[in-house]
């Protein structure tokens, strides 16, 4: 067990002495077997979490894995190495990270568990309990928690077969530290996750075929062939949510800085044969509801819908799919959305980015193991979604899709772009001028009253 990139993959390989693990990240637990030292080994890699992201902020999928992990070597592990590489700081937020992720196994896990250090090399003539002592007391407390059980693998010297002829000789002492016994989960936790897993698959199926069936129905109404010439598009979300990169996925190249700003960004391109129009609207703080954001955020929301006349033909919500979504961030979507009227839900279309982290698990089994509150997302945008992956821009078939499917929104409304109230609109333009010449006012109030001060002060 361990984060993203922290060498679990490689310590695997070098227990079993061979190539048996993918250094590519997993979103699934992987088993692999091995006779190494007169002992028949089984190796199990639970996939990792992202280093400063603490259990409660981390995917379903996720955590359930991890559960589903200690029930992969039946009747259980004789101990859980835990993955800490030694070339990288270990801080209060790796430290929660990791004890909310053991946790979810239960107290028991931590007298089974060592703390495997990788990258031993960097350490060069810096011994193990010297490291340990000066990076301080989350590290240190980890060592404690875990009954001062340790161990270090010097990856690059991998033909050295005492390191890890000594880690397994450290795991037998565990066993014989917890009685001869090995780890067991609560047999009725694992029964639960299982049922609770299977349910969700079931649920994502269903929720695929109604996707495809309703594709099908609009594809049926629309000309063989045939696209709009022309397609404009506002993304919306919260900050870093990925709006900006999916801008510029959309377009096929860098219109899009993905520094933030507080105003509406419009960029142009030639994609597919169509001509699109992005405008990319600032976002909300993730966890803020609409209550607490300010007036001229709210503004600029209200205002990107005019800045691609006479309307957009679809709103893109970006959601990420490696973090939670949970009230919280339901509620903050929901009211943002809702200063644009009730009629700009049937031209949303829910846009996952980070479809990579997702790897082989499907978007609809992610959305139906996040719970009800993005369930009820993608029923309010009428079971609309696409994913895109960020690492694969050079894959085009995703935004060919993405534009089909926003065309297929276009037909939902009979053809029709959103539009908001015009009313609405000439409101806040002469609400944010008038605003704009009381704020030239106050600077020039206070230049004046600057330079009159300085010409005292000169006297």
């Amino acid at each position: 067990m361990g984060f993203r990139a922290a060498g679990k993959s490689s310590t695997g390989n070098s227990i079993l002495d061979r190539e048996e693990f993918d250094l590519k990240t997993s979103a699934q637990c992987v088993r692999r077997h091995g006779e190494v030292a007169d002992r028949h080994i089984t190796v199990i890699e639970a996939p990792g979490w992202w280093r400063n992201y603490t259990a409660e902020i981390s995917r379903e999928l996720l955590k359930q894995e991890i559960l589903l992990s200690v029930s992969l070597c039946p009747p259980g592990p004789h101990a859980v190495l835990l993955i800490i590489p030694v070339d990288k700081i270990f801080k209060e937020i790796q430290r929660k990270a990791l004890q909310g992720y053991l946790d979810l196994l239960g107290e028991r896990v931590w007298s089974h568990t060592i703390v495997l250090f990788t990258h031993g090399d960097s350490l060069f003539d810096t011994s193990i309990e010297q490291h340990i002592e000066s990076e301080g007391q989350d590290l240190q407390w980890l060592l404690d928690k875990c009954g001062n059980r340790y161990h270090v693998l010097n990856n690059q010297n991998r033909s050295d077969h005492t390191q890890i002829k000594e880690l397994l000789e450290k795991i037998e002492e565990t066993v014989a530290q917890n009685n001869d016994c090995y780890f067991e989960i609560d047999r009725k936790i694992l029964q639960e996750i299982k049922e609770k897993r299977r349910a969700e698959e079931e649920r994502a199926e269903e929720r695929m075929k109604r996707m495809k069936i309703q594709r099908e129905d609009i594809r049926s109404q629309m000309s063989d062939g045939q696209h709009l010439s022309e397609l404009r598009i506002v993304l919306m979300g919260h900050r870093a949510a990925g709006k900006s990169s999916a801008g510029n996925i959309i377009l096929g190249r860098e219109e899009f800085n993905l520094k933030r700003s507080a105003q509406c960004v419009r960029r142009h391109g030639e994609v597919a044969d169509r001509h699109i129009t992005v405008i990319e609207a600032p976002g909300w703080w993730m966890n803020y509801s609409v209550e607490v954001s300010s007036e001229l955020l709210k503004q600029e929301i209200l205002l990107s819908m005019s800045l691609c006349s006479p309307g957009p033909h679809a709103v893109l919500l970006i959601i990420r799919v490696d973090t939670r979504f949970k009230e919280i961030h339901r509620k903050a979507v929901q009211g943002h959305l809702d200063l644009l009227g009730e009629r700009v839900w049937s031209h949303t279309i829910v846009l996952f980015t980070c479809g990579d982290s997702l790897l082989y698990t499907s978007i609809e089994q992610h959305i139906e193991s996040e719970g009800q509150d993005l369930q009820w997302l993608l029923d309010k945008c009428g079971n609309r979604y696409h994913v895109l992956n960020n690492q694969n821009r050079s894959d085009h078939t995703q935004i060919k899709e993405l534009l089909e499917k926003i065309e297929e929104t276009v037909v939902q409304n009979n053809g029709c772009h959103f539009e908001i109230d015009r009313t609405i609109l000439q409101e806040i333009k002469e609400r944010r001028r008038a605003e704009e010449e009381r704020a030239e006012e106050r600077m020039k109030r206070m230049q004046k009253q600057r330079d009159d001060i300085r010409s005292q002060m000169s006297e």
